[in-house]
């Protein structure tokens, strides 16, 4: 590989968005000496041990590989932290356990899910409860002076109170794991982008916080992300709890001061956003880090996929045969699944060949998991009936059929198996203007990131 002497001048603190433009067209040898000197001018930044953020994808993967090909004797002590949020896609979750102890034996560590640390009424009673305090004009036992919830200690002295016993059909008690399955039914369907998390906190706590609160907006964006949060349970405090919380536990318990992650500009918006303004090495902040900075590190900001995929062949190297799974995409072609991620994902809905319109192909039973099991197709369904899009209700394409038959049958059960399935276009069903719903979601970025939700 022919070494370029000015490699210096691309490794800067910020960008513009031009820059990273031309940049992203450099040779793939370029970018790897950049990657490279990124990576030792990180290692020189803190004494305090190094890891790779690992999900068993193909971009991770290629940091871990960059680390240990270009600097062996540092990578004996660099440490592997795979987040296992309990829904990574199988095919995954088998390739990053096999690579990561086949290439760092006893320094691959999984994350695990978080316990509740006290006793919480679960949703649906929870409901019924904050009713018959409304009924009862009781409702200062639970709601601050502002309207806002107290806490779950309130709405449980509040049941107790009224000779209900707890048990496990109305209460999550003390230890039970915040699995996937709790975070949908306290919270919320990772439905949409970053906007829907705007209220960080229980669904109950949401609820009674657009009802009862006094803090109202006067923003006409915020009125109506308001409204459609009225109507539908949607949120992405699952990323929070099964993956942001459970990587930083980790991270703290084995003394971690510096994390590489494989992000990429190329990506996203957000993406772009983040390495533009942060460059390749971006100092936060961590408790456990008494003396200096919690350094977030990405070697591979400049690459692209094609990039990454040229590395990878290069190279010869092993990845994860979920990208080998194909699916036809919404213009006919087939494609290859081209993201790793959580297998129940839905952040992406109002886009063309989201992450659900794959995995109806890829993954039918997951899918139907989804839609059924953790009512995506409920809440969608809701989503619909208050912001339908007018000029798709009213076009004589086949999805403004399917959508007059929504609107005219009151249903979208029906249309579930149809093919194409109503829900791979959903995004062309819903006009989402101006509430704010329609903008990205990345959980890598948000996890860099402090005091970005609302806290109620």
């Amino acid at each position: 590989m022919k070494h370029y002497k000015k490699i210096h001048k691309y490794i800067k603190p910020t960008y513009k968005f031009r820059e990273i433009s031309e940049l992203q067209k450099l040779p793939l040898d370029v970018k790897i000496q950049i990657s490279v000197e990124v990576i030792r001018r990180a290692l020189r930044k803190s004494p305090y041990l190094k890891a790779v953020a690992f999900s068993g994808g193909k971009d991770s993967q290629v940091v871990s590989d960059l680390m240990e090909r270009f600097f062996p004797y540092e990578f004996k002590q660099i440490h592997c932290i795979f987040g296992n949020t309990g829904i990574e896609f199988p095919e995954s979750l088998q390739f990053a356990r096999e690579y990561g102890k086949s290439h760092y034996g006893d320094r691959f560590h999984e994350t695990k899910l978080l316990k509740l640390e006290e006793d919480e009424l679960r949703y649906d009673f929870a409901v019924r409860l904050v009713a018959e305090l409304e009924e009862e004009n009781a409702l200062d036992e639970i709601l601050k002076p502002d309207g806002r919830m107290k806490s779950q200690k309130a709405l449980i002295q509040a049941a107790l109170k009224r000779g209900y016993t707890l048990d496990r059909t109305n209460c999550f008690f003390k230890g039970h794991p915040m699995n996937f399955a709790y975070c949908v039914e306290q919270y919320g369907a990772p439905l949409l982008g970053k906007a829907v998390s705007k209220l960080d906190a229980h669904r109950i706590n949401v609820e009674c916080f657009l009802k009862y609160s006094q803090s109202g907006t006067d923003k006409d964006k915020l009125k109506e992300y308001y409204a459609v949060l009225k109507s539908c349970k949607f949120s992405q405090h699952c990323c929070k709890l099964l993956k942001k919380e459970p990587s930083e536990r980790l991270q703290a318990e084995l003394g971690v001061g510096m994390i590489f992650k494989g992000l990429m500009a190329s990506e996203s918006r957000t993406r772009m956003t983040s390495i533009a303004t942060r460059g390749h090495i971006f100092a936060g902040h961590r408790e456990h880090i008494q003396n200096g900075a919690f350094w977030h590190i990405s070697p591979i900001a400049l690459w692209t996929d094609a990039d990454v995929w040229a590395y990878i062949h290069k190279y010869r190297m092993e990845y994860s045969p979920l990208y080998d799974m194909t699916y036809t995409a919404d213009d006919g072609t087939v494609q290859h699944i081209q993201r790793n991620g959580c297998i129940m994902c839905g952040t992406d809905i109002q886009f063309r060949n989201n992450h659900l319109a794959v995995l109806r192909q890829t993954h039918p039973k997951a899918w139907e998991s989804c839609m059924q099991k953790f009512g995506y197709q409920e809440q969608l369904y809701k989503l619909f009936r208050i912001k339908k899009n007018k000029n798709i209700l009213d076009s004589c394409t086949d999805e403004g059929t399917r959508a007059r038959l929504i609107d005219r049958f009151g249903s979208m059960e029906s249309l579930m198996h149809d093919r194409p399935c109503i829900y791979d276009e959903f995004g062309g069903l819903v006009d989402l203007t101006g509430t704010g719903l329609d903008s990205e979601y990345d959980a890598e970025v948000l996890m860099q990131e402090d005091g970005q939700l609302l806290m109620i």
